[in-house]
């Protein structure tokens, strides 16, 4: 049985195989697996990974270094801020990346033009679902395990300046502080200020 994936826009992805030019394997999650080799099961030592934007891949299994409790305070504190639906956070071995959708609020804009397109009888909240489910995110601020002993984070904002186009150091300490000091800027002008 063919390994698939089926990711968060509803994409089902086949795992093929295909063999490098020094003879190692390379493994792709692709849509029509015509013609290529099907992998029957996950190589040993590797895991599928969804990232925020659908895009489905194999990496190697790598150990996780933050606490759940240090997960469940950046999710909470997402949770609680007014446009939580605008917000996405990604979990890795070492880092806790927060993702914000692009383009204009998916609410506002059905609140907006809804009435005016027709939209009711259970269609505003179809078009929502539609709308969700294909929305971009863009990372803007991150938390990078600095110390695991200490569980001393580093704080980073994206800069969207066209000569910068990096992450920009805002802060560093224990998380819980810095998730109560830079979340409920995220959405604000106040965010653009942090550096």
């Amino acid at each position: 049985m063919p390994v698939t994936y089926t990711n968060r826009k509803g994409v089902t992805y086949t795992l093929c195989r295909t063999t490098t030019k020094t003879g190692k394997p390379r493994y792709a999650f692709v849509r029509d697996p015509t013609g290529r080799e099907v992998v029957d099961a996950i190589p040993e030592g590797w895991e599928i990974r969804e990232s925020i934007n659908g895009v489905v891949s194999l990496v190697q299994a790598r150990e996780q270094r933050l606490l759940p409790e240090e997960i469940a305070a950046v999710r909470a504190a997402l949770d609680a801020h007014p446009q939580a639906h605008n917000y996405r956070l990604d979990v890795q071995p070492e880092r806790l990346v927060i993702y914000e959708g692009e383009g204009a609020d998916i609410d506002k804009l059905l609140n907006r033009f809804g009435a005016s397109f027709g939209l009711m009888l259970g269609k505003q909240q179809q078009l929502r679902d539609e709308l969700a489910q294909r929305r971009r995110f863009t990372p803007v601020l991150r938390f990078s395990l600095n110390d695991a002993e200490t569980r001393d984070f580093r704080a980073e904002r994206w800069c969207f300046r066209g000569s910068i186009d990096d992450w920009i150091f805002v802060d560093s300490g224990q998380l819980g502080k810095l998730v109560q000091k830079l979340v409920p800027k995220l959405g604000t002008e106040a965010f653009f200020d942090l550096y």
